[in-house]
């Protein structure tokens, strides 16, 4: 049986926060915005389809963890989040995963999608430290 692997994308571009029962989540390097990574750690998963119907259950949990969190980011970067977005696009990186993202009115790409956008603004080690305990923590519960 083949093990599960991180797709190289994801450890290029965001940074490891915990593993939940069912996802490793990750912090997306962009310091504009609250944004959690879920990726099913299971082998070859590319679609939810993928998943049994209790794991796509077990996942919506964990999103809807996740967006507490992205809540909690979001306070201590002193971002409000006007509204999460919820997305598992896989265009570019096929591996199955869902991006949590809190936005607001003010951010770079509001209302349109922050995919493509712009480029990223990596995390200050000491903020992008803090907002990974954050997270952590407002997961841990």
């Amino acid at each position: 049986m083949a093990e599960f692997q991180l797709d190289p994308a994801f450890v290029a571009t965001s940074h490891a926060v915990i593993d939940l029962p069912l996802c490793e989540v990750r912090l997306q390097d962009d310091a504009r915005y609250p944004w959690l990574v879920l990726i099913p750690r299971q082998p070859g998963l590319r679609e939810l389809e993928d998943l049994t119907p209790a794991e796509r259950a077990q996942l919506m949990e964990e999103t809807i963890r996740a967006g507490s969190a992205v809540r909690a980011v979001g306070a201590l970067l002193g971002l409000r989040i006007d509204k999460l977005n919820i997305g598992a696009l896989g265009n570019v990186t096929a591996q199955l995963h869902v991006h949590v993202v809190g936005r607001r009115g003010d951010d770079p790409a509001w209302p349109g999608p922050v995919w493509g956008h712009s480029p990223a603004l990596a995390y200050d080690e000491a903020i992008r430290e803090a907002t990974i305990a954050t997270a952590r923590k407002a997961l841990s519960l």
